[in-house]
């Protein structure tokens, strides 16, 4: 004798047992599928961190610690949409062999979808360019950094912020779907710019040697040998003006060392040529 059950709700307990259990196997194959597929998600996505980790090291000068943590935040970004994609197409699939309409539920999910998406906007786009400047390595924890205008030191690198430490300590903010100019003061080494205007009639010739000297003894000496990677760099007469004229150097060091060098440089050439005489030009006196 088979027995039938009846019933109006979504299971349709009217089929007969054998179909049901049939379907509660099913059921079982998708979740197991589901989870097989997320733990091979996983695995795949370990493999590929160490290829993201040498995109992310192009020249090879990023630290070990630095590489995990970022390679960190997006493997783990992207495990998660790959688990969040596997279970939800599990669910549609396990509800299909309930007997339920998923039709409405995937207009449903359409309209949802594109409710959120407009609404999250802004964080997709914060997220994908926390990608990018991930991926490709645009600035490091510590870089001298300016973006959009703002300039500070880098603190920390996330998916979707960027946060600077400015000079007074301030501590910005920023979106990285934001951010349309970056300028990293500190990528591979720095300079520092050295300007000075001399008075009309000052013996520049002198002062310019002065400078070099200058720029050689710091070179050389024990406490700024190992940060300076280059010569001064003199430039010479940059400019004529009615104020003076002026003289530009560079010299080249490790990141985020050349403000130290420069004003250890600008403390011995302001020594150096009062010493010599060479004087700048007059400041305007202040209204009586």
């Amino acid at each position: 004798m088979q027995i039938t059950l009846q019933s109006s709700g979504p299971f349709l307990f009217h089929e007969n047992l054998p179909q049901l259990a049939e379907r509660g196997v099913r059921v079982a194959v998708i979740i197991a599928g589901a989870w097989l597929l997320s733990w091979g998600a996983r695995r795949v996505l370990r493999r590929v961190r160490t290829s993201a980790m040498q995109a992310m090291n192009k020249r090879g000068d990023v630290s070990r610690v630095e590489l995990d943590r970022r390679s960190a935040t997006l493997m783990s970004v992207l495990g998660k949409v790959a688990t969040v994609a596997i279970w939800l197409g599990a669910l549609l699939m396990a509800l299909n062999e309930l007997a339920f309409k998923i039709e409405p539920i995937l207009a449903g999910f359409g309209v949802v979808g594109l409710a959120v998406g407009l609404g999250a906007q802004t964080l997709i786009k914060d997220w994908l360019g926390g990608i990018l400047v991930l991926v490709e390595d645009q600035i490091r924890i510590g870089d001298a950094v300016t973006i959009n205008g703002i300039s500070g030191s880098v603190e920390e690198i996330n998916l979707r912020t960027t946060v600077l430490r400015g000079e007074t300590g301030a501590v910005h903010v920023i979106s990285n779907g934001s951010i349309s100019t970056l300028s990293n003061m500190t990528r591979e080494y720095s300079y520092y710019i050295f300007e000075a205007t001399l008075a009309h009639g000052a013996k520049i010739d002198r002062a310019i040697e002065i400078l070099r000297q200058t720029g050689t003894e710091l070179a050389a000496s024990p406490e700024f040998e190992p940060v300076i990677l280059a010569p001064l760099e003199i430039m010479g007469v940059d400019s004529l003006s009615e104020r003076g004229v002026l003289i530009r150097a560079r010299i080249q060091t490790i990141p985020s060392q050349q403000y130290g060098i420069g004003r250890e440089l600008n403390r011995l050439i302001e020594t150096r040529w009062a010493a010599e005489g060479i004087g700048f030009p007059r400041g305007v006196l202040p209204p009586q």
